[in-house]
């Protein structure tokens, strides 16, 4: 294990089947960890990502790069943005569903935040995709809101999209793409 590999922080299985080919795209090699992902409180993605970056990077020593999710719904004041996570253990896709009952406004999108951090780095890289809330679950494929999110210029749920076609335009794949681009880009550490 080489100590300038990237070290990836998660140990969502899910998240590592979407980014792994892109990481192989790219030609850059990761190393996965068993820390876990600070998560400080706040409702922007962005500053959870620099922080869980920030603390792997001290914890480890190695470049670390660390991405975080939020799911905002318009007509729930954005709920639950960044602690989709906590939203989806407790009240899973039938409660936001639920709550949506009878409103026609059913925008909504994620943003995935990707932080890097090293000796000489802390950059961040956004990807976001729009598009609605569907009426009712749909589809087997994906995870945590896939079943009840209908990217834009789709009419199927990302749990009814095939994973490749997922994986091609989800906002986590976007966020990571820039990253990658930037990272190939940079001249190595001295």
């Amino acid at each position: 294990m080489s100590k300038d590999r990237i070290v990836l922080v998660t140990q969502n299985k899910h998240k590592l089947a979407e980014i792994t080919s892109l990481f192989n795209e790219y030609k850059i090699s990761f190393d996965t960890t068993d820390l876990e992902k600070l998560e400080i409180r706040s409702q922007n993605v962005k500053s959870i990502a620099i922080a869980a970056a920030k603390h792997a990077y001290e914890t480890l020593q190695r470049p670390v790069v660390v991405d975080d999710t939020g799911f905002f719904v318009e007509a729930l004041n954005n709920f639950p943005g960044s602690y989709a996570a906590y939203v989806l253990q407790t009240i899973d896709c039938a409660g936001i569903l639920r709550l949506l009952e009878g409103e026609k406004n059913r925008n909504a999108k994620f943003v995935t935040a990707v932080a890097f951090c090293d000796h000489n780095h802390l950059e961040v890289f956004l990807g976001e995709m729009t598009g609605t809330v569907s009426q009712k679950p749909s589809g087997k494929g994906g995870f945590g809101y896939d079943p009840i999110f209908i990217p834009e210029g789709y009419s199927q749920t990302y749990a009814e999209l095939s994973f490749s076609e997922k994986v091609r335009i989800s906002h986590r794949t976007r966020a990571f793409r820039a990253f990658l681009e930037w990272k190939t880009h940079i001249p190595d550490n001295p």
